[in-house]
């Protein structure tokens, strides 16, 4: 086959009116600023408000063989990245070329391990994924290998329910009914909360066990919002309750923690997300620390990454559910893998479809589980139904 050069990087901007937001309150999370009293939100808040217009970011990257990727939605700072520090580097090179186009664009800036950079990074490499199978005329998943299920099952991600337990109650239920293979639900407090926070916590915990039956998994994610010693508690009072995991207690630089929290209580404990590259997730699977690994397609280094990580945890027995904010690039990399490699994938209930607004079929759960992607690449395509203006954001 002629190799085909990358001729034009694009960052194209839509926009439209405005979906209506998730109904309901607003949910307080837990968060690492959450130790700063005047940084601590209401723990209930109103309704969102519809805004009068949505907007998403896609990027679209052609070759001179008329062939093309497209990939998105993507984040401005991630647009902006592409733009002014990956572009001058891509144009000229060989779109199939994917691995040997990832090493250089990590070797091109000595930042290029973390941060911003390293999601401008997983964008090319998605949209280079999209653009390959394109070429050939298959979806992604198959490109990798071929898909190992036809379905591939979801659990629920609960971030912004309300936490008023009547508002627990009626969700836990009605997504459990869904089918979802689990729920993971936001803590609201932290070492800022006293014993109040603390007892919250404990409770929103028994309630869910209670409501979803001694079996159901129930996950819990306080994205970094905690201490190592409200951990332990946190971890001894709600041992009854079987978490399925306790996700991200702190921030990934403390590592030690981690391994304290495993070592002296047993507790499930995931991360990853916030894991940008098999270096960062290496400690964690050798000392056995994690019951499961997240790392994001759309952080870590795109499809080519993720797939390498996977790799990587398999031979430590850890199972790799990637973080629900890349769901196409997540969908393609868990239907190519193992069921045990990779069991599932996270559905964001109240953030994916308004992120997804734009698109044609967007990725959706049915009874719990989403079907094989079918098309090629990704099978990205926007509707321009919902479209009022286009920009198209160039380098230079």
């Amino acid at each position: 086959m002629k190799t085909l050069r990358i001729t034009s990087v694009e960052v194209h901007v839509v926009r439209g009116p405005a979906p209506e937001p998730p109904p309901g309150e607003r949910q307080r999370q837990v968060n690492m600023l959450d130790v700063y009293a005047e940084h601590r939100t209401p723990a209930r808040g109103p309704a969102p408000v519809r805004a009068d217009v949505a907007e998403s970011r896609y990027l679209r990257i052609g070759t001179d063989g008329g062939a093309e990727g497209f990939y998105g939605p993507i984040d401005p700072e991630t647009g902006w990245s592409i733009m002014n520090l990956l572009t001058g580097l891509l144009i000229g090179q060989d779109a199939l070329a994917t691995s040997i186009v990832w090493d250089k664009m990590e070797r091109s800036n000595r930042h290029a391990r973390h941060g911003h950079l390293k999601m401008a990074i997983s964008a090319v490499d998605n949209a280079l994924w999209d653009l390959r199978g394109r070429v050939y005329d298959a979806p992604v998943w198959q490109v990798l290998g071929g898909a190992s299920r036809e379905r591939i099952p979801a659990y629920a991600s609960m971030l912004g329910t309300s936490l008023a337990p009547e508002v627990v109650a009626e969700a836990a239920k009605a997504t459990a009914a869904e089918g979802f293979d689990g729920q993971k639900w936001f803590l609201a407090d932290g070492p800022g909360g006293g014993t109040d926070g603390m007892r919250r916590n404990v409770e929103l915990a028994e309630q869910l066990r209670d409501i979803l039956g001694p079996d159901f998994p129930i996950m819990f994610d306080v994205f970094m919002g905690w201490d190592l010693n409200y951990a332990l508690e946190w971890a001894r009072r709600v041992a009854p309750v079987r978490p399925t995991w306790l996700e991200e207690p702190f921030p990934n630089n403390r590592y030690p923690a981690f391994l304290q929290l495993h070592r002296d209580t047993g507790i499930p404990i995931s991360t990853g997300e916030h894991l940008y590259d098999r270096a960062d997730v290496l400690p964690y699977l050798n000392d056995g620390v994690i019951v499961t690994l997240q790392t994001d397609p759309e952080w870590c280094g795109g499809v080519t990454e993720l797939v390498r990580i996977c790799a990587l945890a398999e031979t430590f027995g850890v199972p790799v559910i990637p973080h629900g904010h890349g769901l196409h690039s997540a969908l393609h990399v868990v239907a190519s893998q193992s069921p045990v490699a990779c069991p599932k994938v996270e559905y964001l209930k109240r953030t994916m479809p308004n992120r997804h607004h734009f698109e044609v079929a967007p990725p959706t759960p049915v009874n719990g589980s989403f079907a094989l992607p079918q098309g090629p690449g990704f099978g990205i395509s926007l509707d321009e139904s919902k479209i009022d203006e286009r920009n198209v954001l160039t380098a230079g």
